[in-house]
């Protein structure tokens, strides 16, 4: 890409906005990180140590009052501020990218996709984990044929945080949008649905299992998709031995992959994709999965498959080529929204104790 690159503002310097969204969108050609918005001055001192020349805002009213300097807007504050900073963005003319949950609920999220196709603007959410180094890996596995028909899929995204951190992701006030439902149960939702598609029925249990804790930190959800393959998802915060991150059984083969892709510890640490550091997204020998069928691959079963590297720069690269050369969007609203229909349900099913049919 040549030219003037386009000037993005940034709303939020928290985890996301800090750690994920501003290195990516520095790394990116045809991007260039203008603005950031954030009241918390050691947030702002963060942000102009890391980005000399980006400018800062405390308010995006501040940022919306010169739409007309900037070319795309990146929300990467709290969950229950995506809606309506999208929309004031989409309707100050302003492409969009949201981070995940797009929305609260599934209606919400099809709302704000008729407001950009309306408005012809791009409305994209941030999905990173699918350019996890595993998820590729298995795509690869499953586009070679080499595990037959897939019917059972266990994804696992497990910690051990037995200790409160406190903050909105953690409150039980419903309007907060927190809990790990819908933080890290988007993610492995929509890989199941990106792997497998659209979902029958869903069955989902939610525990609260932290002294003081008011959001639930323990989730199983099973999905039936319309393909027969079933999905056992896992998301926790208080699993003190943590399981596969994948282990996928075929009519042929199976896969199991432990460990969680390596680009989260690597933007936390200050590392930063591009020339400079070589072998982004990569991870040892000792790390890959392994395919194959009738033994354990703890006692050495199967074969070592190498794991392809995590390409986290990948989605901001399609954001870039869609608004400088009419590519797809890498992932849509409407793709946001057919995951929330499944955390939707799957909330429902945990408090009315039932599987529901979608």
């Amino acid at each position: 890409m040549t030219g003037t690159p386009l000037r993005v503002g940034l709303v939020g310097y928290g985890l996301a906005g800090s750690v994920f969204h501003a290195p990516l969108i520095a790394a990116t050609e045809g991007l260039a990180l203008d603005t950031v918005v954030t009241s918390n001055p050691e947030r702002q001192r963060q942000a102009r140590a890391e980005f000399p020349d980006v400018r800062l805002a405390a308010t995006p009213d501040e940022l919306f009052d010169r739409a007309g300097e900037l070319d795309l807007i990146v929300i990467a504050s709290p969950n229950k501020t995506h809606v309506p900073l999208a929309t004031a963005a989409l309707e100050a003319g302003l492409p969009v990218v949201v981070d995940k949950p797009v929305a609260g609920t599934a209606a919400e999220a099809r709302q704000l996709a008729a407001l950009a196709e309306e408005r012809g603007l791009l409305l994209s959410v941030f999905q990173n984990r699918r350019w996890d180094n595993d998820f590729l890996t298995l795509r690869g596995l499953m586009a070679e044929g080499g595990l037959g028909d897939v019917h059972r899929f266990e994804s696992r995204f497990e910690r051990w945080r037995p200790q409160l951190k406190g903050g909105w992701r953690e409150s039980g006030d419903p309007a907060e949008i927190g809990g790990l439902l819908y933080d890290l149960g988007s993610h492995v939702v929509d890989q199941a649905l990106v792997l497998f598609g659209p979902v029958t029925s869903v069955y989902a249990e939610t525990d609260v299992r932290r002294e003081g804790a008011r959001a639930d930190d323990d989730t199983f959800i099973a999905l039936t998709h319309a393909s027969g393959v079933r999905s056992h998802l896992y998301v926790s915060a208080t699993t003190a031995q943590l399981g596969p991150r994948f282990r996928v059984l075929g009519s042929k083969a199976g896969y199991v992959k432990h460990g969680l892709d390596p680009q989260e510890a690597a933007l936390r640490d200050g590392l930063r994709p591009g020339a400079t550091t070589a072998g982004w997204g990569t991870e040892p020998e000792e790390l890959w999965g392994r395919v194959g069928a009738g033994e354990s691959p703890v006692t050495g079963g199967g074969s070592p498959v190498p794991t392809l590297p995590g390409d986290y720069p990948a989605y901001y690269a399609a954001v870039a080529n869609a608004l400088l050369a009419g590519g797809p969007n890498p992932v849509t609203a409407l793709e946001a929204a057919a995951a929330l229909d499944v955390l939707e349900a799957a909330r429902r099913s945990a408090d009315e104790k039932v599987t529901v049919t979608l």
